[in-house]
């Protein structure tokens, strides 16, 4: 669990966009009641995969949540999901029907024989990793109308923010403590 500085500088980080929306995606396989503490703050949100789904299903799959700089919901997932490779945060001028579309291009990706395989890139240990191996191309298509990405480091005190300038990835590392 993120202590209440870490909570209050990530979410100070996240919501300095004048203007701006921010999002989390959320991983239901990694944060357990995802579901019940969506239900219980009523944050807006939307899963990412498509149709009804099979309870079982729900519980894992990833979700799109709309945070706001003072709800609950917002410091329930920071103060619990920081540090646990819950989901990443995106900050963006998009609306959440945009933002969806944009993300779920990403679910599914395909290996050198055409296999289909689930990209867990909301994953924040998967996204650090990937975003720097991109090409100009590939971040325009990444980051499409997102802002810029704040998502935790390995060391709980810091976050990275990855954002795009004339083409290039700009990685900066944010101190939390």
């Amino acid at each position: 669990m993120a202590s209440e500085n870490v909570v209050q500088a990530v979410s100070q980080y996240l919501f300095a966009e004048p203007g701006a929306t921010v999002f989390a995606i959320v991983d239901g396989a990694s944060a357990l009641g995802l579901l019940a503490s969506l239900y219980r703050y009523q944050p807006d949100y939307v899963c990412l995969y498509r149709g009804e789904l099979q309870p079982d299903m729900a519980e894992v799959a990833p979700y799109l949540v709309r945070l706001e700089p003072t709800a609950e919901y917002t410091a329930w997932v920071i103060e619990h999901g920081w540090g646990n490779h819950w989901g990443i945060f995106a900050v963006s001028h998009a609306d959440m029907r945009e933002m969806r579309q944009h993300f779920r291009r990403f679910l599914i990706v395909h290996d050198s024989s055409g296999k289909p395989l689930l990209f867990r890139y909301y994953d924040p240990r998967v996204l650090r990793v990937y975003l720097p191996t991109c090409n100009a191309e590939e971040l325009a298509t990444v980051f499409g109308p997102v802002t810029y990405y704040i998502l935790e480091e390995n060391d709980q005190g810091n976050a990275l923010r990855f954002s795009i300038e004339s083409g290039s990835l700009q990685q900066e590392r944010l101190r939390l403590t």
